[in-house]
């Protein structure tokens, strides 16, 4: 059986065709799959007929609302989403002045290994499917009724270990007939496969890339990051000048501050080398607290002198606003604890 959802517009179309229907009808569905419909027959101005022969072959995808949080302080929304084979995601949507950012998914769990991060514990179960990606952004303003306008891929999971799925997801959220969100208001982040900034580079989209650096050397990146053993720190740079290059879109670092690991003023000046060549944005994280980790963030004083060495030199950084602090809005807690997952499993 097909979920719709995980259709391109043009296999839509070409899956009604191959069941002696009209393309136009295509619209008529895409525009329904878009509104979060769970079933055929709510789709009321598609013949019976029809969504007889659609659900033969195919079904609608949804996504139930196992957990839902809201901020007092920030707005911020943070859901646990259940799917149907029982496993759960999680979404957050955040709310500046300009709209509504929705941070996504892209895996349940994730085989990357960063140390400072929830989300892989427990490794990887498996990768979404496009529609189980755009579900999320659906879903999430399906129960806020309103419009979500901007969306990050920086969620559970890394999405260029699942990129055919992302770039479906990103021809469909992009679609006129669907969301029609623009991709310079969508961003990916990726730890740092390689090969996948490569691809990526060369199909053009305009979306903003942001790297997960979290380090300014070899020698402390892998003690925290696995995945650069497999790919050198001159290896990523390399590939984040080519993409750059060849989509005239400027890179974004990100890069956690954790206290007595990453965040001395000799650090700081490595950094700048790095970044400065390549006229990127740095945004600065102060790390989030991960039970079954020791690493801490620093005082606010000690963010701000690593923000100011930065900038001294000649480097665009920003402190990322914490929202969501009351609800813990970084991702992989709730699904951790919603899965029964411990550290070594």
């Amino acid at each position: 059986m097909i979920n719709l959802k995980d259709l391109e517009y043009g296999e839509l179309e070409e899956l009604l065709l191959s069941m002696g229907e009209k393309k136009f009808r295509a619209a008529q569905i895409f525009k329904w799959l878009q509104l979060g419909v769970t079933g055929f027959d709510e789709m009321t101005d598609i013949s019976k007929p029809l969504r007889e022969k659609l659900g033969k072959v195919s079904f609608v995808s949804s996504l139930a609302i196992e957990e839902k949080y809201v901020s007092a302080v920030d707005g911020t929304v943070k859901y646990l989403f259940r799917l149907p084979d029982g496993n759960c995601i999680e979404s957050v949507v955040m709310r500046y002045h300009h709209g509504s950012t929705i941070c996504i998914s892209s895996q349940i769990g994730c085989r990357m290994g960063c140390r400072f991060c929830a989300s892989t514990i427990g490794g990887l179960y498996r990768s979404l499917t496009a529609g189980e990606i755009l579900d999320q952004v659906i879903f999430a303003e399906k129960d806020m009724g309103e419009r979500i306008s901007n969306i990050v891929l920086m969620g559970i999971g890394e999405p260029l270990d699942n990129y055919d799925n992302v770039i479906k997801f990103l021809h469909n959220i992009n679609n006129e007939k669907g969301k029609n969100i623009g991709y310079r208001h969508i961003t990916l982040s990726t730890c740092g496969i390689v090969p996948g900034i490569y691809r990526l580079a060369e199909k053009n989209i305009p979306i903003t890339l942001t790297i997960s650096l979290h380090a300014p050397n070899d020698g402390i990146r892998r003690t925290i990051m696995p995945v650069s053993l497999r790919y050198s720190m001159d290896e990523l740079i390399k590939a984040c000048a080519f993409y750059a290059d060849r989509t005239k879109r400027r890179i974004s670092f990100e890069y956690a501050l954790i206290r007595g690991v990453n965040d001395s003023m000799e650090n700081a000046d490595e950094l700048a080398s790095i970044v400065r060549p390549l006229h990127a944005h740095v945004n600065l994280i102060p790390v989030n607290k991960v039970e079954e980790r020791d690493y801490r963030k620093g005082s606010r004083s000690e963010i701000d002198a690593f923000l100011h060495r930065l900038t001294s030199r000649g480097v665009n950084a920003t402190v990322r606003r914490e929202l969501g602090a009351d609800i813990a809005a970084s991702c992989g807690q709730l699904r951790k604890r919603a899965a029964g997952i411990k550290d070594g499993e």
